[in-house]
């Protein structure tokens, strides 16, 4: 693989600036936030009301901890614009993740906000070693979901060739990977798996092809996973983060000279890292809960939002912005599988459609070969006990849940009380998903 060091010039100031100055800065820009939040957002207002709280109750970036947190349950509950800090007239776009009740989280955007995003974006990617000019195949979806929009803005904002290509036809990816040559795709590191077996199958050595640069995203992936693909492709496979309620692909990324961990934009959004159970702020280099502050969002500012992503914070290394760990897990019951969240409660209002199933399941998460994958274990009624009705149930759930939820699942159907069952709460996630040693 090629050194895709940065040149003298490539990097922003900031990106190398010190602590104290990048410390400066992020105090100077929270205070804007928490005002704009305060003035603009009646959610926030009340709610900072309710907490006894005021923006200019925050003198050092410690006092954030004064602030209450922010949930997903929040954008739920005031669905669909009852958050945005900026009249919807002025919002240019509008993205939405799937919820656990139908209802999607909804997340708004300035003009500047979408700049500020494919500057971000920008950014990552030259971390990765993209450079201007570069041809890039995004082969993460386009629409409601953040990724492939969100790759598309920033791979223009840095100059490059975008290949629009989106999720699936993955005969139709190699084709094109073949024919124009790309040298960066931006994809699922599951899908870029399927991509490889495509490869294979119609006789192309994925050495041969004109990709050196790979940045994955959207699903939690091991440095297992990335030894595989770059030793397949002979390419550098490079880590990005992000999530649509803080702004989408983009808030963190590895650097491709030292793939240590995802620098976080700490110009743009302030991480904490919290005790899930008692929401104390721990030190850098304890591992806890993931939390961000927004500090630029004009449409949908962000005050403490819980990810629910578990991992720690770490000194820079290839920049002076601090580091995060790849995800280890999750602070709540939310799997995410080839880069679709799903809850155990979406999974459960499938069953109650199906009148052959008792509400009894448990959800076992393993891998099948390089892929995870997902097995169903319900349990059918007295009235639908026998091997054939089983079976229809067992169709009948996977249909519902490939078309509500959008993956593809394994289904088994046992008899009467034979679901798997806990005392006390129920264990819905059972993950026999080998660990990476």
């Amino acid at each position: 693989m090629e050194d895709l060091s940065p040149r003298p010039g490539d990097l922003e100031p900031v990106e190398t600036a010190s602590r104290d100055e990048i410390s400066a800065l992020q105090l100077e820009r929270m205070k804007w936030s928490l005002r704009h939040a305060y003035d603009n957002s009646s959610f926030y207002r009340a709610r900072f009301d309710a907490h006894g709280v005021h923006p200019d109750d925050l003198k050092t970036l410690s006092d954030l901890a004064k602030f209450p947190f922010t949930q997903k349950t929040d954008l739920r509950d005031t669905y669909p614009f009852g958050m945005f800090a900026t009249p919807r007239e002025q919002l240019v776009r509008l993205h939405a993740s799937s919820g656990t009740t139908g209802k999607p989280t909804v997340v708004g955007y300035t003009k500047r906000d979408i700049d500020t995003w494919a500057h971000l974006v920008a950014r990552s990617m030259r971390a990765s070693g993209v450079r201007a000019g570069d041809i890039v195949h995004v082969a993460y979806g386009y629409g409601l979901f953040t990724g492939g929009l969100g790759a598309h803005y920033g791979a223009e904002k840095l100059g490059c060739t975008v290949v629009p290509v989106s999720g699936g036809m993955t005969e139709r990816q190699v084709t094109l990977i073949t024919d124009f040559k790309p040298r960066v795709i931006m994809v699922t590191p599951s899908y870029m798996l399927s991509i490889l077996d495509e490869c294979r199958r119609v006789g192309i050595d994925p050495r041969d092809t004109s990709l050196a640069v790979g940045i994955f995203g959207a699903e939690p992936w091991t440095n297992a996973m990335r030894g595989e693909i770059e030793e397949a492709f002979d390419m550098h496979a490079v880590d990005i983060y992000g999530l649509s309620e803080v702004m989408g692909p983009g808030v963190a990324n590895e650097c491709v000279e030292t793939k240590d961990g995802l620098h976080l934009w700490e110009d743009h959004f302030y991480p904490e890292i919290i005790d899930p159970q008692t929401g104390a702020v721990l030190p850098d280099g304890e591992m806890g809960e993931l939390v961000f502050t927004t500090l630029t969002k004009e449409g949908l500012p962000i005050i403490r939002y819980r990810t629910r992503d578990l991992t720690r914070l770490l000194p820079g290394t290839a920049r002076s912005m601090r580091r995060m760990e790849k995800i280890t897990g999750r602070s709540d019951d939310m799997i995410i599988l080839r880069g679709v969240n799903v809850f155990p409660t979406q999974i459960e209002e499938q069953i109650l459609k199906c009148a052959g199933l008792a509400p009894h399941f448990q959800i076992e998460l393993t891998r099948d070969g390089r892929m995870d994958a997902m097995c169903v274990n319900a349990e059918a009624t007295q009235a639908a006990a026998t091997e054939d009705a089983r079976k229809a149930s067992a169709k009948e759930l996977a249909h519902h849940i490939k078309s509500v939820i959008g993956i593809s699942t394994r289904i088994t159907v046992h008899p009467p009380g034979g679901a798997p069952r806990s005392e006390g709460k129920a264990r819905r996630v059972v993950d026999n998903r080998p660990k990476e040693g």
